[in-house]
């Protein structure tokens, strides 16, 4: 009898534990803290608009769109609105070349004019190595950043055709020896892409869209940016905040003969797309595209510069944030700013689109995915004796600081204050004590400060004390 009922103790055990271990976190109020919290950055910010997607493995598990896609004509921005996605455009190149490589068509240490008979830059340091295809790929090549023309100069963007940067490449020199020191490249990236044309025996647009994009069911990316699209589905861009808080419109650019580096349009929901292939392709093995062995080469760290602050993968950024490590490319072009973060251990993918300069879509990415790591801690289970919803909203701050944003947050409130570069260190807890009084949680989880809410005569909360004065509710 014994033995029997430990058995079954045991059988308990293992099932509780097994559910706990594969119970996902209950991210709703995370979710609504960063809808707010990205609101006020739109309106503080002087934003046009803002798209925002976060992936687990195969799920796009919170999506949303803020502002306007076309300030003029007023159209909102979607989760479905396409954006230029600039240098992001580098990883659909990489992973063309590295389908290449899987095929056996080339290797990674191949000098780069064994591949381009036109390859004919001036090597200024007489004891260089080769510039290869991998040092292409990790921007260690030693090559300058752009090819000579001006094409991020506005207002018209002059980009080379590929013809015309083949021509200007024997007029332009190396910066530094192959493989000593990076050097982040346009030009490097866009010889990769006539790398893919060489060896393809295609033009490169029809090579991805045919082996990569169309695979992948990747509809709304594409290496070009769609002219007839623009303003309506695609974004129109707006540059960097003048001294008036306006922003100029952009126009629509070209990108010719730097495609490969810099050319591409996506939106969220494709880049999501693109994260889960990754994921899936990790996970199962094989081959999917890629292999996988060949997708891991390309997320492990190939180059370290000197300084040991800049490491880089194979197309891919490495960096690693409280013991985690991403892969990721941000990219930059004239009227848009845009990242695709991952987190392969985890499977876990950040990307936002921003139709403006200026704004670092990065520091966003990292602050939604910092609460909802906040909220991984908290507990579902966590209740409240009274209607936290009743609190819930922006109070005044004035005239020492624009806005305060109140919300539940798993069985408490939070307090943070708006706008906020950086929401997760700013977030103040607050514990129910009785009727509508409340208490700051300390860091040592003792309570601290009472805050008051005071309603009007209907029951509305309109105002919150602390230290005997008033913030009043202003929504």
């Amino acid at each position: 009898m014994q033995k029997i009922l430990l058995s079954l103790i045991v059988a308990v055990f293992i099932s509780s534990t097994t559910f706990g271990q594969g119970k996902e976190p209950d991210y709703g109020d995370a979710y609504n803290v960063i809808n707010q919290w990205l609101e006020a950055q739109v309106a503080y910010q002087h934003l046009p608009g803002v798209s925002a997607a976060v992936v687990k493995d195969q799920e796009v598990i919170w999506s949303k769109a803020f502002g306007m896609s076309n300030i003029d004509q007023k159209v909102k921005t979607q989760t479905s609105t396409v954006y230029s996605i600039c240098s992001i455009s580098k990883l659909f190149t990489s992973v063309a070349i590295m389908q290449l490589y899987d095929q056996g068509k080339l290797r990674l240490d191949d000098p780069v004019e064994s591949v381009l008979p036109n390859f004919n830059i001036k090597q200024q340091f007489e004891g260089s190595g080769p510039i290869t295809v991998r040092s292409l790929l990790t921007h260690s090549s030693g090559l300058p950043r752009e090819s000579d023309f001006p094409y991020w100069t506005g207002p018209d963007f002059p980009f080379p055709t590929q013809q015309q940067l083949d021509k200007r490449l024997g007029e332009q020199e190396t910066l530094y020896p192959a493989s000593t020191y990076f050097q982040y490249s346009n030009l490097g990236m866009s010889l990769l892409g006539e790398i893919v044309e060489k060896i393809s025996g295609k033009a490169y647009n029809l090579y991805v869209e045919e082996n990569i994009l169309k695979p992948l069911k990747l509809a709304n990316t594409h290496p070009y940016l769609p002219k007839d699209q623009w303003g309506s589905k695609m974004a129109v861009g707006y540059g960097a905040i003048k001294r008036d808080a306006t922003r100029d419109k952009v126009n629509l650019f070209d990108a010719r003969g730097i495609t490969a580096a810099a050319g591409y349009s996506s939106n969220v929901e494709d880049l999501a797309q693109f994260a889960s292939w990754q994921f899936r392709l990790l996970e199962k093995g094989g081959t999917e595209l890629l292999k996988s062995s060949t997708l891991k080469e390309m997320h492990r760290v190939q180059w370290v510069d000197p300084d040991w602050k800049i490491h880089w993968g194979l197309g891919f950024v490495v960096s690693q944030s409280e013991g985690t490590t991403y892969v990721s490319h941000g990219g930059s072009c004239p009227g848009y700013r845009t990242t695709l973060q991952l987190d392969p251990k985890n499977k876990m993918a950040y990307t936002v689109m921003i139709n403006a300069g200026g704004e670092s879509p990065e520091r966003l990415a990292r602050e939604i995915r910092q609460i909802l790591a906040k909220a991984t801690k908290e507990s579902a289970d966590k209740k409240s004796d009274v209607n936290l919803n009743d609190y819930s909203g922006h109070y005044s701050s004035q005239p020492w600081g624009s806005e305060v944003l109140i919300m539940p947050w798993y069985g408490k409130l939070v307090e943070i204050g708006l706008p906020s570069e950086d929401p997760s260190d700013g977030m103040t807890m607050l514990q129910h004590v009785s009727g509508d009084t409340f208490k700051r949680i300390r860091d040592d989880k003792t309570l601290g400060e009472e805050i008051r809410f005071e309603r009007d005569k209907s029951g509305k909360v309109i105002r919150a004390w602390q230290h005997s004065n008033y913030s009043t509710k202003i929504n």
